[in-house]
């Protein structure tokens, strides 16, 4: 069923989907290049990498990225799919692992990279630390303080949600929703736009109201339909992390009225989120173009999930596993 609300769930998307073309060779780039980091791919690690994509994730939220710096947010993609591997799922690090990995992190982004912490090692340490040198090179500090805070801001919600998991804690919607906009690590993806465009955005216009409504509305899409795609694994693994689980406890309802009632607020997510990209004010002629490629990227995270998530073989349902991806 979840197979067949996802698909329609991307009929009734509006948004136009891009992809870059030089996702493919990156794709194949990505696979060479692990192992020179510390990650060695055996026959069927590289064989689950290659259909996982993620450097056609990567090139739908920035097709116009030029080839290197595709392989910069690709490792970066890379580097956070491998971390919520690390984080999620019945072999996960415990909290205060997830604790000390967040510090390691940021010790990276917001100090001196050599530095090395015992939270953050081995090969998810070189292929930050690869993949950082050249936002770290080529972008302002307030960029890289923006960047940094929101990788602290989605790891706090990784952190959090172990600890649910372990003291048995199941949130509810709300409660649930708030944390999934931290956990979803959307808002990591948004700054990366600058890097790529070199266009930055002012704090006041970063943080406008207007602006981070649709920047949050956008986070909800992706989440929701992820959660939908990621079902199957979540049941036994997210302690009611996911939006169905979470629909179905508080109301009280079979899981698949709750995927239907979470489709429902998908598609009332996806109405508001044109009506406020719609009614985005001017921000002058000097940040117009910077304000663009902002909400662009929004946009294109919702629509490159929906895309990605049903080429990915990162969330192969029973239902998907057979679909045709034209």
């Amino acid at each position: 069923m979840t197979g067949e609300v996802l698909w329609s769930l991307r009929a009734q998307c509006p948004l136009p989907a891009r992809l870059s073309p030089h996702a493919d060779g990156v794709q194949e780039w990505l696979l060479d290049w692990l192992p020179q980091v510390g990650l060695p791919l055996d026959a069927a690690g590289r064989e689950r990498l290659s259909k996982a994509r993620f450097a056609r994730y990567a090139g739908r939220l920035y097709p116009d990225a030029t080839e290197p710096d595709l392989r910069v947010l690709t490792a970066l993609f890379t580097w956070f799919f491998l971390v919520d591997d690390a984080c999620d799922g019945p072999d996960r690090l415990p909290p205060e692992r997830i604790r000390a990995l967040r510090d390691g992190t940021l010790g990276v982004l917001r100090g001196d990279p050599r530095l090395r912490h015992a939270g953050l090692t081995g090969p998810l340490r070189r292929l930050l630390l690869r993949a950082w040198r050249e936002p770290r090179r080529r972008m302002p500090a307030r960029w890289r303080s923006r960047f940094a805070d929101a990788v602290a801001h989605h790891l706090d919600g990784t952190w959090r949600e172990a600890v649910n998991k372990d003291t048995g804690h199941v949130p509810g919607v709300a409660e649930y929703v708030e944390l999934r906009r931290a956990t979803a690590a959307t808002y990591v993806s948004y700054p990366l736009v600058e890097f790529v465009t070199g266009r930055l955005l002012p704090d006041a216009v970063y943080h406008h109201p207007s602006v981070r409504r649709i920047a949050a509305t956008g986070n909800d899409l992706v989440s929701w339909y992820n959660d939908i795609a990621s079902l199957d694994r979540d049941r036994a693994t997210s302690g009611g992390h996911n939006l169905v689980l979470a629909l179905a406890a508080e109301r009280r309802v079979p899981e698949a009225a709750a995927v239907r009632l979470a489709a429902e607020r998908w598609r009332e997510a996806m109405h508001r989120f044109q009506e406020l990209r719609a009614a985005v004010p001017s921000f002058g002629a000097a940040l117009n173009e910077a304000v663009g490629d902002h909400l662009d990227v929004v946009a294109a995270a919702v629509v490159g999930t929906v895309e990605w998530t049903l080429e990915s073989a990162r969330y192969p349902g029973p239902d998907l596993a057979s679909a045709s991806v034209g």
